[in-house]
């Protein structure tokens, strides 16, 4: 099994999302041995934004310029090491109500019809069907319990989209907030991370796919 762990906060040591992307693989190992691990790092190893010069994967422009042979070659790694992996680890910080600039250059660079995705008679549909995707989500507040809240959060219901959109069903949530509430709060905020990680780990990946085949055999 190919696991991609990816961090995306701009905070180093001091990122919830990065202690608690790391406590996921290590868990995520110890549960299955032989999984081995892909690392990317957005902070230090960020995507550009998308540009006239990187829009080859979605124009079918042949490159013209060592600039444009350059990012495509980027997309088309990024694209590449995220469709070989079975599980995908993400840490996802809240960066005004929604995620790192850097996690979503990644995102638009993995956004790829024929590769991701394709559009049909009936709409698009999703390429990359079979992975599990455990987003690590930090939060500086509290947005899960109140409809005002909910309403402020494009993070986790924008990854969820995404990833939907990508075919992907089996997109699971480790969630500390109120890290920025005090030192209670956090405290509160990563033990109860720490039973969500517990309870994902233990599962294997693309559960939900598995039951169906078992109901279906």
């Amino acid at each position: 099994m190919q696991l991609l762990h990816i961090d995306s906060a701009i905070t180093g040591e001091q990122s919830v999302s990065r202690q608690l992307t790391a406590r996921i693989v290590a868990a995520w190992q110890a549960s299955h041995p032989g999984t081995t691990v892909d690392y990317l790092d957005l902070a230090a190893q960020a995507p550009s934004h998308l540009s006239a010069q990187s829009l080859g994967f979605r124009t079918g422009q042949a490159a013209a310029t060592e600039v444009e042979r350059n990012e495509n070659a980027l997309s088309e790694a990024l694209v590449s090491q995220f469709l070989a992996a079975d599980v995908i680890v993400i840490g996802a910080p809240l960066y005004n109500f929604s995620i790192p600039s850097q996690l979503k250059a990644w995102i638009d660079r993995i956004s790829q019809a024929g590769r991701t995705f394709k559009y049909t008679e009936k709409g698009p549909v999703g390429l990359a069907g079979g992975k599990t995707v455990i987003v690590a989500s930090s939060r500086g507040g509290v947005y899960s319990s109140s409809e005002g809240g909910q309403a402020m959060e494009h993070q986790e219901s924008y990854l969820k989209v995404v990833f939907g959109f990508f075919g992907i069903t089996d997109v699971r949530f480790v969630r500390a907030e109120g890290v920025a509430m005090g030192p209670d709060a956090k405290v509160a905020a990563l033990a109860s991370a720490e039973r969500e990680i517990a309870t994902h780990v233990s599962e294997a990946a693309n559960q939900a796919r598995v039951a169906q085949a078992v109901q279906a055999a």
